[in-house]
């Protein structure tokens, strides 16, 4: 099938499951619409000019500091690939890791987890350690069909602190994202824009960015335009007008004083993409090993090879989610906790599970690097060698909840379990499967532990004497993110 008439029948596809406000996170798109990246790679777009983020710890004058935090915040968004490109769904449970290395000798951190599918919820962590800033967030988008046009929803927020500044967890700013639209799906020149209000608020400092990002009517207006005032929250005074396009120049005007300046010039910005292990380091649900296949065949524009490999991926995620609905099994992320009503931020969703709070920025790295390598080379850390799941047995009523290493509890010994003793020997994380997933051997009661242990990893030698027997013809499959499928 040549690739013309791919297209063709895969639009024809698409086209046959579209209806006006249509959900178009269930629907299969095609590839050669995609950005060869997922959506929690592409999040460090925001990231990518550290010329503004980095100084906002060193501004000593509260406006001026709120200014530059606006100024960061309009800085990412002309970095976006050559026409209009979706960027891929992440699967539940994928995760990204990076790294920057400034000039200085300072560096940033980035940790990201699919933590929902549906709906879906990309969360990350983010922190210069040595500049005081961090930056924690979920997006949430929600993807709707709108006849000729398709829009993504970016809900959620990010939460930036400067925490050198204001008090304990240091000063605050909250930020939201524009909607995005792409315009002439099914008829005419396909078209990228941001649209509606998106705001950076700072309830410290009593200043509220609200910018409009004006998608271009039909016949006024142009595109890629902003707008939009700082005004002080609690008198509603507006103090500064925004202007510009957000792939062009942005200009500040203060309105007190009727001066103009640029704020930011897009056009000769230059992005400083992070670093990334190789793929032959990373686990199989990071994201670059797990995309390769699909992300090869997009930079080849082998749309046949992208869309099968795509579909192995997806279906491979249905099957999971079968399986654990089947078990019981409650799924949960592996680097970020759920937040409650009650927490301060709590529409953050989620947050990283690993408290960050050194005193100094050398701790703080210490802890950052605990969690998962994120430099080339680095040993892998077995603080979250699975998922922390928490089924329940079905009709029984106990609470079959698997132990959670991120937990300070004393791990497995030799002397405890003679599995772990095998495992040890062999190299490898001492796990035994279950009907609800897997766990560390030796750390839960074996009535749960074996009731339907069926195999037993290959690598693992046979046990010798008393009990061996029991353990013939037992072979491991399908081991993936805490959960085995037992092939009977």
């Amino acid at each position: 099938m040549s690739g013309e008439v791919l297209i063709d029948a895969v639009l024809l596809s698409i086209i046959s499951q579209l209806r006006p406000g249509a959900d178009l996170s269930r629907i299969t798109l095609p590839t050669f619409i995609l950005e060869p990246k997922s959506m929690l790679e592409r999040i460090t777009n925001f990231m990518q000019t550290p010329e503004t983020l980095l100084p906002l710890s060193t501004i000593d004058d509260p406006t001026e500091r709120f200014i530059s935090v606006v100024r960061f915040y309009l800085s990412g968004w002309h970095i976006k690939p050559a026409g209009v490109k979706k960027p891929l769904n992440p699967c539940l449970g994928e995760f990204y890791t990076c790294y920057w290395n400034f000039p200085n000798n300072t560096q940033a951190y980035y940790i990201s987890e699919q933590t929902s599918h549906h709906p879906p919820k990309s969360s990350y962590f983010y922190m210069a350690p040595e500049h005081h800033i961090r930056i924690d967030g979920t997006l949430k988008p929600r993807s709707r069909f709108l006849g000729n046009s398709a829009a993504s929803m970016m809900e959620g927020i990010a939460v930036l602190r400067i925490l050198n500044r204001g008090g304990p967890g240091g000063e605050k700013y909250l930020l939201t994202q524009p909607n995005m639209y792409v315009r002439g799906i099914l008829f005419g020149k396909m078209k990228y824009e941001l649209g509606d209000h998106s705001y950076v608020k700072s309830p410290e400092l009593d200043l509220t960015a609200d910018i409009e990002f004006k998608t271009k009517g039909y016949f006024t207006g142009s595109y890629d335009a902003i707008g939009g005032y700082i005004r002080k929250e609690s008198t509603g005074e507006n103090l500064y007008e925004l202007s510009g396009k957000w792939n062009e120049e942005m200009w500040i005007k203060n309105l007190v004083t009727g001066q103009r300046e640029l704020l930011f010039d897009a056009t000769h910005a230059q992005a400083t993409p992070p670093s990334v292990r190789p793929i032959e380091e990373q686990e199989e649900r990071e994201t670059r090993r797990l995309w390769k296949p699909v992300v090869s065949a997009l930079l080849k524009r082998d749309q046949q090879v992208a869309t099968d490999e795509k579909f192995k991926i997806e279906t491979r995620q249905r099957e999971e989610a079968k399986a654990r609905e089947l078990d019981g099994v409650e799924w949960k992320p592996r680097f970020f906790r759920e937040m409650t009503a009650d927490e301060e931020d709590s529409d953050l969703d989620f947050i990283i599970k690993t408290t960050v709070d050194g005193t100094t920025p050398e701790e703080q790295k210490k802890q950052i690097l605990a969690i998962q390598p994120i430099f080339p080379g680095a040993l892998w850390n077995n603080k979250y060698p699975i998922p922390p799941y928490h089924p329940h047995a079905a009709g029984t009523g106990e609470d079959c909840s698997l132990v959670n290493l991120a937990d300070d509890a004393p791990a497995p010994t030799s002397e405890s379990d003679p599995l772990a003793e095998l495992a040890n020997a062999q190299g490898i994380p001492a796990l035994i499967p279950t009907s609800a997933g897997i766990a560390p051997a030796g750390r839960i009661g074996d009535n749960v532990g074996l009731d339907n242990m069926k195999c037993l990893d290959a690598r693992l030698p046979q046990p010798k004497g008393a009990g061996s027997a029991q353990m013939e013809n037992i072979s491991l499959l399908d081991q993936d993110d805490g959960l085995v499928n037992v092939k009977k």
